[in-house]
């Protein structure tokens, strides 16, 4: 598979990795040879010049913060110096025995923990309740809730993060309780998001999520702020003072967010429109289309990076990049595909998150593979195939041809790469790291890619050498052999080569 690499081969340096040869990388569509960090043939950049995805990280490990630092300053001098506290927090779940095991509830809290960590946050304590149902009321339940608070109290939290998705009374009412701010799941994603969407497209798909989930959570400042009587009836509510317009300030904030929302669902509209026309010319174009899709973590963009050079932000984080990149690549054979790396997904992901991303992750939906990659190392990696299997669900993609990839088979325990093989014979174990099964993976991704439905037989002039670098550029070549009248070649080729190709054409099957 020809690939682009800055660096002129792979830095694990595999000897597969290394026959590896450069291509073309392309974003959505557009050349991009020429950019820095995309992975283009240009001999101008230092071997030791940073790529775009290291300077990305280095740009979002410049402000960090650091636990143990105290708030309070002996000399003025420090403040210079000072680096932000880490929000405490601490982490509460509800497990209901018919939904899954203990070892359920605490890989969930786990992941919760992980989760925290990735938005900024200390993490003092963790708790699972067992119980059939989360209390309407609480979340927890009352006892849980004043058990909770007295933990809050001796930690010295400062937030409470629910492992699920809290309603409007359950988050007042919690909060009411503990006596400290309450989020959930789905606000600390989301935040996480927040964090780190960069492109104009990725930070208004965030922030129609976040309108999205603040929209029937929007709680008032008291009666201060709300004048509810009109006109000048004497009836509850009115009299001197208190005579308005008759409209809350909720009412307006809510009116407010819905005209934010709509604004920013046109200027999505607008992108997604620009989306598609870069992937119907890869359409017209006949470049079958790879999706590199999985939990978040699992190594996406490390793989992408070793499989085409692009030069991505990889970092060990949840959810450490957002926006989708395209790449293209070839198959050994000289094919050339695009590699689109994608979102990552997590259990639980929340609805607003999978509509507003929903032209992003039609990269998934409208791809002619998928390359589902599972974290290897994970102790529970069958969970997080469900997980990803339940969004391909959700956005209708699970019709797309899927090649399962376990990453990080060099850290991974072997009896559970045996039993993951059991259950999915088809998979492929790979090391984005260290480059250990990448060959494997280049022959079953070139296996599983839709065959050119044109097969053509044709003897071409030398006069027409461009349509023999076509075919080898769009198509697959089986044979080719140098004639005194011209150049024999037996290819499968797209459509629109083979209406060229055939005047020349000696037989079709």
């Amino acid at each position: 598979m020809n690939t682009a690499d800055t660096r002129g081969g792979f830095r694990d340096g595999q000897e597969a990795g290394e026959e590896l040869r450069e291509g073309i990388a392309v974003r959505d569509g557009i050349d991009t040879e020429d950019a820095p960090g995309s992975g283009g043939d240009r001999h101008d950049f230092r071997d030791d010049a940073p790529n775009q995805g290291e300077m990305e990280l280095a740009d979002r490990h410049a402000l960090r913060r650091v636990q143990g630092l105290s708030t309070e300053l002996t000399d003025v001098t420090e403040v210079e110096n000072r680096a932000l506290r880490l929000e405490r927090v601490v982490l509460i779940g509800v497990w209901a025995g018919s939904n899954g095991t203990q070892a359920d509830a605490d890989n969930s809290l786990t992941e919760l923990a992980a989760l925290a960590e990735t938005a900024g946050a200390q993490v003092l304590e963790g708790l699972t309740q067992r119980r059939s149902r989360p209390d309407p009321a609480t979340y927890v339940g009352k006892g849980k809730a004043a058990e909770l608070r007295d933990i809050v109290e001796a930690t010295g939290a400062d937030t409470v993060i629910c492992d699920g998705e809290l309603t409007p009374g359950q988050l007042r009412q919690l909060e009411e309780t503990v006596k400290v701010k309450v989020v959930d799941r789905t606000a600390l994603i989301l935040d996480i998001f927040a964090q780190h969407a960069r492109s104009s497209e990725g930070k208004a798909q965030v922030e129609l999520a976040q309108l999205n989930y603040l929209l029937p959570r929007l709680r008032g400042w008291g009666a201060t702020l709300s004048r509810q009587a009109g006109g000048s009836g004497s009836g509850s509510g009115g009299g001197v003072g208190l005579r308005g317009p008759g409209e809350t300030k909720l009412e307006t904030d809510r009116r407010r967010i819905n005209d934010k929302m709509a604004k920013l669902r046109r200027q999505l509209g607008h992108m997604r429109t620009a989306r598609d026309v870069k992937r119907d010319v890869r359409r017209t174009r006949e470049v079958p289309s790879v999706a590199i899709a999985g939990y978040t973590n699992a190594g996406k963009s490390s793989l992408l990076n070793r499989l085409t050079g692009a030069g991505v932000l990889v970092e060990n984080a949840l959810f450490a990049t957002l926006d989708p990149t395209v790449r293209q690549a070839r198959t050994p054979d000289g094919r050339a595909f695009t590699l689109s790396d994608t979102v990552g997904f997590v259990r639980h992901l929340p609805h607003q998150l999978v509509e507003a991303f929903r032209s992003t992750l039609e990269e998934v939906t409208d791809a002619d593979l998928i390359l589902h990659v599972v974290d290897g190392s994970h102790p529970d990696p069958e969970s997080q195939i469900r997980a990803v299997r339940e969004v391909f669900a959700d956005i209708e993609a699970t019709g797309v041809p899927e090649l399962i990839v376990v990453n990080k088979v060099d850290a991974a325990d072997p009896d559970v790469l045996k039993a993951l093989r059991t259950r999915h014979p088809g998979m492929v174990g790979v090391s984005a790291r260290t480059g250990e099964g990448i060959p494997e993976l280049v022959e079953a991704l070139a296996e599983a890619l839709p065959e050119l439905a044109h097969e053509v037989r044709a003897l071409v002039p030398y006069s027409r050498g461009d349509l023999i670098a076509k075919a080898h550029e769009t198509g697959r070549v089986l044979r080719e052999e140098h004639t005194p009248e011209g150049t024999e070649l037996h290819a499968f080729v797209p459509e629109h080569l083979a209406g060229k190709l055939e005047e020349y054409v000696l037989s079709t099957a």
